[in-house]
C-alpha cells in the first residue's frame, strides 16, 4: 500500500519563509511546474483522489480528503471541484476547511444538495463553463466493468464528473473515478492527465494503460491507487507519455 505523510509534506504549502529583513513571504507553490499560455501552473497530487493546482496566485482544490492532508494547513480554495459523492471525494471534514466566502464550487447534481451552507454550481456531463478565464469541461466518469455486491456499477454513468481545465491551449484532465470509457478519445491529447488505478472501484493496470493510450497525454499521473508498479506502467504506456 502506498504510504502518505501528508501533514509533513503539505504544511510547506502555506508556510512562510523569512527574508533578510525579517519579513515573511509565502512559500513557493508545491508541485510540478508547467508553462501555459495563461502563466505557470503548479500541479500537486495531494494523495488518493485529491489534487491541488496553483495558478496566478489562486488555488484550485479537487476532491479534498482529510485522510491524506490537513486542509487547515493548506491554502484555501479559490475554486473547488468535486467529482462525485463518495466519502473519499465529498469529505466535509476537508472541504469545509478549504472553502472561504469567495470560493467558487463546481460539482454534480447529486453532490450539490449534500454540501450544506454553500451554493455550488452544478455541471452535467458535456457542459462547459468558465472561471477566471479558464474553460472548464465536465466530462463523463463511470464504470463499464466493475460492480458492487448489489450488482450495480460502483460509479453509474451520468452521476460523476471528470473535469478538463483549459489554460489557453494547455489542458489538464482530472478523470475522477472512471474506467477506460470510449468517450476519452473525444478529449485526447491533454498536456496533463490524472487517471485512477485501484480495484475494485476503478481500473486494473491493463485498463489504465488502455485509457492512457486512448488519451495520449504528455504527462500522466496515476492517482487514487493503493499500490502502483510505476516502471511497469511506464513500459505499458510507452515512451511518448511521461509517467509521474
Amino acid at each position: 500500500m502506498k504510504k502518505w505523510a501528508p501533514l509533513l509534506m503539505m504544511c510547506a504549502a502555506c508556510a512562510c519563509t523569512a527574508t533578510g529583513g525579517g519579513e515573511s513571504q509565502p512559500a513557493a507553490p508545491l508541485g510540478d511546474k508547467y508553462a501555459t499560455p495563461m502563466g505557470e501552473v503548479f500541479v500537486y497530487p495531494v494523495g488518493h483522489g485529491s489534487v491541488m493546482l496553483s495558478w496566478n496566485g489562486k488555488t484550485i482544490q479537487v476532491d479534498p480528503y482529510s485522510k491524506v492532508a490537513d486542509y487547515s494547513q493548506l491554502p484555501q480554495a479559490d475554486l473547488l471541484l468535486i467529482t462525485h459523492d463518495h466519502y473519499d471525494h465529498l469529505d466535509p471534514a476537508a472541504w469545509k476547511k478549504t472553502v472561504k466566502p469567495t470560493t467558487h464550487i463546481i460539482t454534480t447534481a447529486k453532490v450539490a444538495p449534500q454540501m450544506d451552507g454553500v451554493t455550488p454550481q452544478v455541471m452535467q456531463n458535456g457542459e462547459k463553463t468558465a472561471w477566471e478565464g479558464i474553460q472548464i469541461d465536465a466530462v463523463p466518469a463511470y464504470n463499464i466493468v466493475h460492480k458492487g455486491p448489489d450488482g450495480n456499477f460502483f460509479h453509474p454513468k451520468g452521476e460523476g464528473n471528470g473535469y478538463i481545465l483549459h489554460f489557453g491551449k494547455f489542458r489538464i484532465y482530472i478523470a475522477g473515478d472512471t474506467e477506460n470509457i470510449l468517450e476519452m478519445q473525444n478529449w485526447a491529447g491533454p498536456d496533463v492527465a490524472f487517471l485512477p488505478k485501484n480495484l475494485p472501484y476503478t481500473m486494473t493496470d491493463e485498463m489504465f494503460a488502455d485509457a492512457a493510450l486512448r488519451l495520449k497525454p504528455k504527462h500522466l499521473y496515476p492517482y487514487h491507487y493503493f499500490e502502483a508498479d510505476k516502471p511497469a506502467l511506464q513500459k505499458a504506456v510507452g515512451k511518448d507519455i511521461q509517467l509521474h
